[in-house]
């Protein structure tokens, strides 16, 4: 069952975008999409994966589109362009996944509905997900998705690649689209698993694909290097029990040498380019860390660094607990206290913020405040394998003094 629902995850996207090449109309396209999923959840565990397994879910989804075009005079236009090229046809070494990519990534949408839609049509996440990303109600973000997806089909764009002089400007979009589906694979927002590789992979594939379209791009290459750079980590995040291994304590010689150095190729040439971005940045980051064989031969003084330029250019309030944490490495855990001091308006009630005082509290010896915040990290978290991690942090501390590790959120 968990193989069938990996493979159809991996080809909704490029089901859709066929679908919505050959009638230009994004709602309807969605819903045969998930109507042929459903039918591969229910008959392919029993019956066996077919041969072509996208070929499948195309023709079926065709024609559940016929059929409710059929259902509405209104739409005889657009059945016939889907009748016209077979339901079942395969497209030869053409993935319309990219175009698709562009298509929800179009500036007659807000950035926040681009995104959304995107997380939904391309990167498989469900509704409620999305609405966590973007700390928002489920209901506000179904309703920003269904606006999306009227406002496209509204339009009739065609559905290609834009042109150069477009691409750009909807590139920035696309790059955080990425990111956002990389980073719930990476940490799932709630659940038992820490990770959904099935969404990592997705995006460092899409990543690939728009760095190969745009290979003087020095932030789709920053993304893609963050990536590799990121998910080369992941064998030793946890143990064998499933519990999460923070960064300090990971065994090292399982990290994947391969990403590493890859990663650390992309983003040095990266560098190189004018106009470093915040994915660039963060690439930088990332493979200080990686390139130092043990944790205490980090770069902690040029992690702060970057980590100063990264807030400055951003002002994101994740990136400025990321920095307090490099300041108490540098400078001391006081000194990250006081940062993490102006974020209580701007992360109100995260767990990542109580997961980092309790940690710099731990570091600074004031063992009872950062019990109670491990405590208040651990209620706040969805993720089973986070709750765990932090829960038993403060059972140690209450049980005897135990040394210091890094806090969830400084990978």
């Amino acid at each position: 069952m968990a193989e069938v629902e990996d493979l159809v995850r991996t080809l909704a996207p490029q089901v859709l975008a066929v679908l919505v090449r050959r009638s230009g109309d994004f709602g309807a396209a969605e819903d045969a999409t998930q109507e042929a999923l459903l039918a591969a959840v229910q008959h392919w565990p029993a019956e066996g994966i077919p041969e072509n397994p996208r070929g499948w879910l195309l023709q079926t989804a065709g024609r559940r589109m016929i059929d409710s075009f059929r259902s509405d005079q209104a739409r005889r236009r657009r059945e016939d362009t889907v009748a016209a090229e077979p339901p079942g046809a395969e497209v030869p070494d053409r993935d319309d996944t990219l175009t698709l990519l562009f298509l929800c990534a179009h500036s007659s949408l807000t950035p926040a509905s681009a995104i959304a839609l995107t997380l939904r049509a391309v990167g498989g996440l469900t509704t409620a997900e999305i609405a966590s990303a973007f700390l928002v109600p489920e209901t506000t973000m179904a309703q920003r998705i269904s606006r999306a997806k009227a406002k496209i089909t509204k339009s009739g764009l065609p559905f290609r690649m834009p042109a150069a002089h477009e691409r750009q400007a909807r590139l920035r979009s696309v790059l955080h689209v990425l990111y956002l589906v990389f980073n719930e694979g990476y940490t799932s927002s709630g659940g038992r698993r820490l990770h959904r590789t099935e969404l990592s992979a997705e995006a460092i594939r899409l990543a690939r694909l728009v760095h190969a379209a745009l290979p003087d791009d020095g932030e789709a290459a920053g993304l893609l290097a963050l990536m590799l750079l990121t998910d080369a980590r992941r064998p030793a995040r946890t143990g064998p029990d499933g519990d999460l291994v923070p960064l300090a304590d990971q065994d090292r010689a399982r990290w994947d040498r391969s990403l590493i150095r890859e990663g650390v190729a992309l983003i040095t040439a990266a560098l190189a380019r004018e106009g470093v971005g915040e994915y660039r940045l963060q690439a930088a980051i990332a493979a200080t860390h990686d390139i130092a064989l043990r944790a205490e031969d980090t770069d902690w003084p040029r992690v702060l660094t970057l980590y100063t330029r990264l807030d400055a250019l951003t002002g994101n309030p994740v990136v400025t607990l990321n920095r307090a944490i490099a300041t108490a490495m540098v400078h001391g855990p006081d000194a990250g206290l006081t940062m993490l001091a102006g974020l209580d308006d701007r992360l109100p009630g995260h767990h990542r913020l109580a997961a980092a005082r309790a940690h710099l509290l731990e570091l600074a010896g004031d063992r009872a405040e950062a019990i109670r915040h491990y405590t208040a990290a651990a209620a706040r978290t969805g993720n089973t394998a986070e709750q765990r991690y932090l829960t038993l942090r403060a059972a140690r501390l209450r049980a005897s003094h135990s040394t210091s590790r890094s806090p969830i959120g400084t990978e």
